[in-house]
């Protein structure tokens, strides 16, 4: 006997949209259609499935067991949808579909020029880019919500696969102004009574910067938390104190400002790497596998771009020199 549904995708695409917009007002307006119409397709779901969707917590509602359940299915056939949409695609060459990446914030500094030339390369390819903390990367990766991943420090706790592209070297910065920014080298344990700006716990930077210096016995002086590279560098600038930042979000101040120092500490940068990450046991989409192949080509490029910043960094601390030239 044929198994027959008494629910549709298009109540299932519905649940979905009020659960990522969080409410059915902006579901509605994301999928153009009115409040009643989303709320009645909601309720007619829940009545096909025979289980609760929602409970109401206060003035707002949230998911039961059995919605989050449904919820994880209706994005497990919107993945599949697309899936097939690109394996289609694929038969016709590389000429449509669609690319969903999530990236850790710090790659903010070379991820949207990197799409940019995919796209380039590749116009019928529509791309869509998340660049948030690795706390919602983690989250997104965990909920399959994109169809690639890049971050630092891959997540040991889920199954992925985890792929290096591209070097990440975190150094230690201070202001210009700051006592060490004329020191010509350092030791590590000079850095023990200093006082620091570092990024949130959590992130990518803080998990690489802390076990790096826990292993030699120091625990950095917080004196602020901040949630944003650009934030600590103005936290810097100001006087607040040094950081611990990857050297990609650098590349503005060394070429075009003079008011950061990357500090001459021996046994730095701290040593890291960007990945991309893929779900373990998930296929890549064929478009996910031609930016995968994309990385490849353009990963030389992009260290060259790592090592013109190492070379500007060590040039700033020159006998003299007051400004910041591009190479």
């Amino acid at each position: 006997m044929p198994l027959r549904f008494r629910y549709t995708l298009h109540q299932l695409r519905i649940l979905d949209a009020v659960v990522e917009h969080g409410g059915i007002t902006r579901a509605a307006e994301a999928l153009h259609l009115t409040q009643p119409t989303v709320s009645l397709q909601v309720k007619q779901l829940a009545d096909a499935l025979g289980v609760a969707l929602f409970e109401p917590r206060g003035r707002v509602l949230e998911l039961t067991a059995a919605g989050a359940e449904v919820v994880a299915f209706a994005r497990s056939i919107r993945r599949s949808a697309e899936t097939l949409a690109e394996r289609l695609a694929a038969l016709e060459g590389l000429t449509r579909g669609r690319l969903r990446l999530a990236a850790a914030s710090t790659a903010e500094y070379f991820v949207p020029r990197l799409l940019g030339r995919f796209q380039r390369a590749h116009p019928g390819i529509a791309v869509e880019l998340r660049v948030v903390n690795r706390a919602e990367v983690v989250a997104r990766l965990a909920a399959d919500e994109d169809d690639l991943y890049v971050m630092a420090q891959p997540p040991s706790e889920l199954p992925v696969v985890a792929t290096p592209f591209l070097a990440n070297p975190l150094v230690v910065i201070a202001a210009a102004s700051h006592p060490l920014a004329t020191r010509r080298s350092m030791r590590v344990a000079d850095l023990a009574p200093c006082e620091f700006v570092l990024r949130e716990r959590g992130s990518g930077t803080r998990l690489i910067a802390d076990a790096f210096f826990a292993a030699r016995g120091i625990a950095l002086r917080t004196r602020l938390e901040l949630g944003s590279n650009e934030a600590v560098k103005q936290a810097v600038i100001g006087g607040l104190g040094l950081a611990v930042i990857s050297l990609h979000a650098l590349s503005d101040e060394l070429t075009h400002h003079a008011r950061l120092r990357v500090l001459p500490v021996a046994g730095l940068p701290i040593p890291s790497r960007w990945h991309w990450v893929g779900r373990g046991g998930r296929p890549l989409s064929g478009v996910a596998g031609a930016f995968v192949d994309f990385l490849g080509v353009e990963s030389a490029r992009l260290a060259r771009e790592v090592a013109r910043l190492q070379r500007r960094s060590a040039s700033a601390r020159e006998p003299g020199r007051t400004t910041a030239r591009a190479a």
